[in-house]
């Protein structure tokens, strides 16, 4: 396998310079931000990326201020209240996009981060502190009790708040292929640990967050 000085040197050679490289990688946000983000901005995050799943963002980035009437800002105090009869209504709804299963997702996750604040100060407070090296574990408990969130909506969801992760997404997957360290899109436990331990190993190397390393990862096949 090779380590960071092989994709550093190779990202380097890529686009030039050091500072050439820097302006394309993204900066995950403080803990100080994530705890500041309140519970609405939260579950209304959650919402855009399960509606933006097998979607044109832009079709659905377009309706989102009809969806922040429709479902009460996403207070999830108020969400969670929306019972089958309520969506139902929403089906008719010519302002939002239509669909059952995701309509139903939105109270499913608002239980979920209620549930969350039980146990801890906020969500915010909850995502802030989950630790970078276990990412793949938060993936695994959003996928879990929250609705529609598999596959790569979890990290995808985080990227979008600002958590740092790392993101399977096919270059970066192609990428750990090229390295002997995954064939495929680690959807098991113990693929997700695999891929975990070498993003972890990068960033005791690097001093980077995981998700520049994803970012440079991706460039190594991204032409």
């Amino acid at each position: 396998m090779h380590d960071y000085k092989w994709l550093n040197e190779y990202c380097l050679n890529r686009f030039g310079s050091v500072a050439a490289l820097e302006e394309r990688l993204p900066t995950p946000a403080s803990d100080d931000a994530l705890r500041a983000l309140s519970a609405d901005r939260y579950l209304s995050t959650l919402a855009l990326r399960v509606f933006r799943a097998g979607l044109k963002h832009s079709l659905v980035d377009a309706k989102w201020p009809a969806f922040e009437q429709v479902f009460f800002g996403f207070d999830p105090h108020k969400v969670v209240l929306m019972g089958a009869e309520h969506l139902e209504r929403l089906m008719q709804d010519t302002r939002i996009i239509r669909h059952l299963g995701k309509l139903k997702s939105v109270p499913r996750n608002a239980q979920m981060i209620l549930d969350v604040e039980q146990q801890h100060a906020s969500f915010g407070q909850f995502i802030a502190d989950w630790p970078v090296q276990d990412i793949t574990g938060l993936w695994q408990y959003l996928a879990k009790h929250g609705n529609q969130l598999g596959g790569l909506s979890a990290p995808r969801f985080l990227r979008m708040v600002g958590k740092d992760t790392f993101i399977p997404t096919w270059d970066v997957v192609a990428a750990l292929n090229a390295q002997n360290i995954i064939d495929k899109v680690p959807s098991s436990k113990r693929d997700q640990a695999l891929v975990q331990d070498v993003f972890n190993q990068w960033q005791q190397e690097s001093g980077r967050p995981l998700c520049q390393l994803s970012a440079m990862l991706a460039y190594t096949v991204n032409h």
